[in-house]
């Protein structure tokens, strides 16, 4: 290949991951929008929230397909990958003082959202189970209140957040290390 097919040829990877760039981003402005929306409505007319709990109920395009929570934890994970494709390289100019700092940072974050997903998980499972038992099968409507009772989680959408948060800092995680320039220990 020629110098010139090589450039083209980025060029047009940039340009994709780009247009994949501002759809997801544009999806998870309009989801996240649409459940702000829905949410303040339910809170002024009833005066309690569940966080999360207008994006687990409403599905998309119609009822009985994707719910809307699903869509945003896909495209937070879409628009990240697409972010480190674009500016990746980057961080290979950014001192290594920084980048052990940004390290720790995405590792830490990685650790915390990998319990929450964890214990959400464990908790979700446990309340499906005790419902089941009582002879009650609603998944999606199960909450908790933490970590303030006065405004619980919904379940499936804390397990699915931060599941895509610990595959966003796990990946940040690895980019960052990848393009380190030397490893040394203080």
């Amino acid at each position: 290949m020629t110098q010139s097919n090589l450039k083209n040829e980025d060029s047009r990877t940039k340009n994709f991951f780009l247009i994949v760039f501002y759809a997801s981003a544009i999806g998870m402005i309009i989801i996240t929008s649409y459940g702000l929306y829905l949410a303040a409505g339910e809170y002024f007319k009833t005066g309690r929230i569940v966080i999360g709990e207008v994006l687990v109920n409403t599905q998309f395009p119609f009822y009985g397909s994707v719910q809307l929570v699903t869509y945003l934890m896909i495209l937070s994970v879409l628009t990240w990958y697409c972010v480190t494709k674009i500016g990746g390289e980057k961080v290979t100019n950014i001192p290594n003082s920084t980048k052990s700092i940004l390290q720790i940072i995405a590792i830490a974050i990685a650790v915390i959202s990998l319990y929450e997903f964890i214990y959400n998980f464990i908790i979700w499972s446990s309340l499906i189970t005790d419902n089941a038992l009582k002879g009650m099968l609603n998944t999606d409507q199960i909450n908790i209140p933490y970590p303030n009772p006065e405004t619980p989680w919904n379940l499936v959408f804390a397990t699915k957040m931060n599941l895509a948060a610990f595959l966003i800092s796990s990946h940040a995680f690895y980019k960052i290390s990848k393009f380190g320039d030397k490893e040394y220990i203080v």
